[in-house]
């Protein structure tokens, strides 16, 4: 009798360590178990069948709705706020290309640890879809100063295209994202310029450099796609006298179907531009820079618009030959069609 006590008291305090020991482990365990969770939405590609199963919630901008989903993870900030950045983001969109560029899109946030935006991408093979990264310890203003949601969105605008013109696909919303928000009043003029002007040179050919369609390095796929973005729009804006830009030719291209769900060859959604615009500047461009580096002036360029690059901004000088294009690059536009 007394050996089975001690074997009973033995049982009892080994089950009192376990679950001490489980008591102290579970923060640990829950956070196993909510990595766990949210591995399946943290892969290369976009979890639709996945995301269709968590809890949504119906945003519109413009005309086109935009479902939004949380995977498994906690944040520091509310859904409510975070739905409130993403529809100020799709709006932000809209008015830069008159409307939504999709009819509808699944938007998937993901929380992961550290604070900030993270990372996004953008899907098409499913219906116009993206997932980004939030810190769980993401501030307000974090999400106030973040780019990268209106970069994945502006890639909803344009057609997938083939791997040699990632550089289009990465260029254009590289340079859409700062214009956009400027436009929308989310960033100064001179903040936006200053930006630009500061990270354009990435883009240029490096020594051995051929074109863009064959020199898919880092620096001249974002920011050689975005030069190639910023000279379209200046040369657009000079040859019909600053009555049409790239804006103009790239609503062209949404109108006309040239979306994310679609796959064109890059020579499409460029004719579509230029006819839209009146002038062969995209083309020609293209041509231009496509198989060789070309020659590009940048200080030129900055000299001409009326660009002059500080420390920590840009001061302007409103005598500059193209001050005017400057300004009307960065200005909201109103939906207008060629005539």
């Amino acid at each position: 009798m007394a050996r089975l006590s001690v074997t009973r008291i033995a049982a009892g305090l080994l089950a009192v360590a376990v679950c001490a020991a489980l008591l102290a482990f579970s923060p640990l365990l829950e956070v196993i178990a909510a990595t766990s969770e949210r591995s399946a939405f943290l892969t290369d590609r976009m979890p639709y069948r996945a995301f269709d199963e968590l809890p949504q919630t119906r945003l519109r901008s413009g005309t086109s709705d935009l479902t939004v989903a949380f995977a498994p993870g906690s944040l520091d900030l509310s859904q409510e706020r975070v739905q409130q950045w993403i529809q100020q983001r799709a709006d932000i969109v809209t008015a830069y290309y008159g409307r939504f560029p999709v009819d509808s899109a699944r938007i998937l946030v993901i929380p992961v640890s550290g604070s900030g935006v993270r990372t996004g991408t953008a899907y098409g093979w499913r219906g116009a879809a993206l997932k980004v990264q939030v810190g769980e310890a993401a501030t307000a203003e974090e999400l106030a100063q973040d780019w990268i949601l209106v970069h994945e969105m502006v890639h909803f605008a344009y057609p997938s295209l083939d791997t040699t013109h990632r550089w289009m696909m990465e260029g254009q919303a590289t340079y859409i994202e700062t214009v956009a928000r400027v436009q929308a009043g989310d960033m100064k003029e001179a903040t936006g310029w200053w930006e630009l002007a500061t990270q354009m040179s990435k883009g240029l050919p490096r020594f051995g450099d051929a074109g863009l369609d064959y020199t898919p390095t880092w620096g001249r796929t974002y920011w050689g796609g975005a030069l190639f973005c910023l000279y379209a729009d200046v040369e657009i804006r000079k040859r019909t006298d600053n009555r049409y830009g790239l804006q103009d030719a790239l609503r062209a291209v949404v109108a006309a179907g040239g979306v994310i769900t679609q796959d064109w060859p890059l020579r499409q959604a460029l004719r579509i531009s230029d006819q839209a615009t009146g002038v062969s500047a995209m083309e020609e461009l293209y041509d231009e820079l496509r198989a060789q580096p070309g020659s590009i002036d940048l200080d030129r360029l900055w000299s001409d618009l009326g660009i002059r690059v500080g420390s920590a901004t840009v001061t302007f000088d409103e005598r500059a030959p193209l001050a005017a294009v400057r300004r009307a690059i960065m200005s909201p536009k109103a939906v207008n069609t060629r005539s």
